[in-house]
């Protein structure tokens, strides 16, 4: 056996670190998997991914929409083919059964953004200017609509950073870089998650389609030395409240973005990716409607 003196990087340490950080790799070579494959058609002539994150096509057979997008659409009163149609469904299904938030933290090229906000505020410990509350997502996702019926465009599209940042990575540098650097530096002085966890339209509208998601967080309330690494952590640290995690054994706030942070990073392994029956929701659910 090998002597550690203390300065030596003991051998295992490299495979620890990517052990570690598997959940935020795969995240990033999903995020830009997706732009590549976008840019790949534009300019190779892929036949892959054509389009963009709010229509697209999947080898050139599957349509794939964005619900809100769509639903400003419907709200402007401009009318919708049955391709688009057919696009919403499948999109809505598939995030109704992986959690519709998980858009925000695997597809989302924003992500990349507000993450580097968030890691440099922890690197250089800074605090929030302001406290904003999270419900302002639901005035600002309502606005779009409204304002899409006023206007007769989708409103948030024209002004969307996440549609900004996908154009500029695709097509190349231009005047949205202006938005993607000041959401940058909102989240990194002003407020901690300010963007997603706050103002964005498009994540609290994705949070509803994923309220009977089959994959989410379980939680051994036995294991758990309540240190709280989790909770800083946590892009959306309202999902981990102790007391409804010992009550329910899993994470079920749709405001989960299954990011999977919190399960490499709890010393005491008591947060794990699994698969849960929603039905319980959906039984909780109605027993409120009814009493």
């Amino acid at each position: 056996m090998t002597e550690n003196n203390g300065n030596d990087v003991p051998r295992e340490a490299p495979a620890k670190i990517l052990w570690g950080m598997r959940y935020l790799l795969a995240r990033r070579m999903t995020q830009i998997g997706i732009l590549f494959l976008f840019s790949g058609a534009l300019l190779w002539d892929w036949r892959v991914l054509r389009g963009n994150l709010s229509a697209s096509w999947l080898f050139e057979a599957i349509p794939l929409a964005d619900p809100f997008a769509v639903l400003q659409i419907f709200f402007a009163g401009q009318s919708l083919e049955g391709d688009v149609l057919w696009g919403v469904l499948i999109v809505i299904l598939f995030y109704a059964l992986v959690g519709g938030r998980v858009f925000c933290s695997w597809v989302c090229p924003m992500n990349m953004v507000t993450d580097l906000a968030a890691w440099t505020r922890r690197k250089l410990n800074i605090r929030s200017a302001y406290q904003l509350n999270r419900s302002l997502r639901w005035v600002a996702m309502f606005t779009a609509l409204v304002l899409s019926g006023l206007t007769g465009v989708a409103a948030f599209e024209w002004i969307s950073p996440v549609s900004g940042l996908h154009r500029e990575l695709v097509f190349g540098l231009g005047i949205g870089w202006t938005a993607v650097f000041g959401i940058f530096l909102f989240d990194l002085l002003l407020v901690r998650h300010g963007w997603c966890g706050h103002l964005c339209p498009l994540g609290v509208f994705y949070s509803l389609l994923g309220v009977f998601r089959l994959p989410r967080i379980r939680f051994d309330a036995d294991s758990c030395d309540q240190c709280g690494q989790c909770h800083r952590i946590c892009p959306e640290p309202h999902v981990l409240n102790l007391s409804e995690l010992r009550a329910a054994g899993r994470v079920n706030s749709r405001d989960c973005t299954n990011c999977l942070r919190c399960t490499t990073l709890c010393p005491q392994d008591s947060l794990a990716l699994g698969l849960v029956n929603p039905l319980p929701d959906l039984q909780q659910i109605e027993t409120k409607e009814v009493s």
